[in-house]
C-alpha cells in the first residue's frame, strides 16, 4: 500500500511529517485488516479471528507483518522519498470457495473502510474551513490540503491536527482506490471472485497461488493506479474546496 511524497532533506521537519504519514497509515492499515478479518469471522471463517486480527490495536497486524507495517515504510519515506508498506489478514481458501458471496464482503470491507476514514478526515477538513478555522493552502501537497487561517499565527495545535486529516484523507483515497483495482493480490480481486466464481474465480484463485503472478499483478496494479487515483483525488479534492464534501 504505497503513498507518495517528496523528500529534500532528513531533518526534525521531515521527521515530524514521517510521523504523521507513519501514524495515520498504521492507523488506516489496522482498520483496514481488522475491517476484513470481522467480516471473514462474521461470515463463519474464524482464521483470522484466532490469530488475532479482529482487533483495532495495531500490534497484532504488526506481529503477521513486521516488515510491511514498520520496516519498510521507515526505509522506503526517509531513503525513497515515499512511503510504501502493507499488511494482510489470513483466510481459509477453501472457506472462501465454499461462500464466493461471503469471501467478496470480506474482501470490500478493508476498502470499504478506508471510504470510511477518507469520508471522516473530508468532512472534519470541510468542517473547519466553512468555520473559518482553516483555510485553503497556497501550495497544495498530500499532507497540506489545509492550513491554520492567518488570525491564529504559525505556533498553533491546528497545525499538526490540518497536517493528520489531510494526510488522512489522502492516504485512505489513496488505499481505497488502490485495494479495489481487480488485480491479485489487490482486495478488488478478491471482489471479483466473490461475484463471479465460475471460470473467472478460478483463475483469480490460480493467479493468487502463483506469487511471479500476484508479484506481477502489483506491478501492473501500480502502473494503472496514478491515471485512476489522479482523476478520483481531482474530484475529491473539487468537493472539499466547494464545501459539498459529505454531502
Amino acid at each position: 500500500m504505497p503513498v507518495m511524497d517528496s523528500i529534500h532533506s532528513i531533518d526534525g521537519a521531515r521527521i515530524a511529517e514521517f510521523g504523521v504519514w507513519f501514524l495515520v497509515f498504521l492507523f488506516s492499515s489496522t482498520l483496514h485488516e481488522a475491517a476484513h478479518a470481522l467480516l471473514a469471522r462474521l461470515g463463519g471463517d474464524d482464521t483470522a479471528y484466532e490469530g488475532g486480527q479482529v482487533s483495532l490495536s495495531p500490534l497484532p497486524h504488526i506481529r503477521r507483518e513486521p516488515f510491511g507495517m514498520i520496516l519498510v515504510p521507515i526505509l522506503s519515506f526517509f531513503y525513497m522519498g515515499w512511503l510504501m508498506g502493507w499488511a494482510s489478514t489470513p483466510y481459509d481458501p477453501d472457506w472462501a470457495r465454499r461462500h464466493p458471496g461471503r469471501q467478496a464482503l470480506m474482501s470490500a470491507a478493508g476498502p470499504a473502510a478506508n471510504f470510511i476514514l477518507a469520508l471522516l478526515a473530508g468532512a472534519a477538513l470541510m468542517w473547519l474551513m466553512a468555520a473559518g478555522v482553516l483555510v485553503p493552502p497556497e501550495a497544495l501537497a498530500y499532507a497540506h490540503l489545509a492550513e491554520p487561517a492567518p488570525r491564529y499565527g504559525p505556533d498553533t495545535l491546528l497545525n499538526p491536527l490540518s497536517a493528520v486529516l489531510s494526510v488522512g484523507l489522502s492516504l485512505n483515497v489513496l488505499l481505497f482506490v488502490l485495494n479495489l483495482i481487480p488485480l491479485p493480490p489487490m482486495d478488488g480481486s478478491g471482489v471479483l471472485h466473490g461475484l463471479f466464481p465460475g471460470s473467472l474465480g478460478r483463475l483469480l484463485d490460480s493467479l493468487r497461488g502463483n506469487p511471479a503472478m500476484s508479484l506481477l499483478g502489483l506491478g501492473v496494479a501500480w502502473l494503472i493506479f496514478p491515471h485512476v487515483f489522479r482523476p478520483i483525488f481531482g474530484i475529491v479534492l473539487t468537493l472539499l474546496y466547494s464545501g459539498t464534501f459529505g454531502l
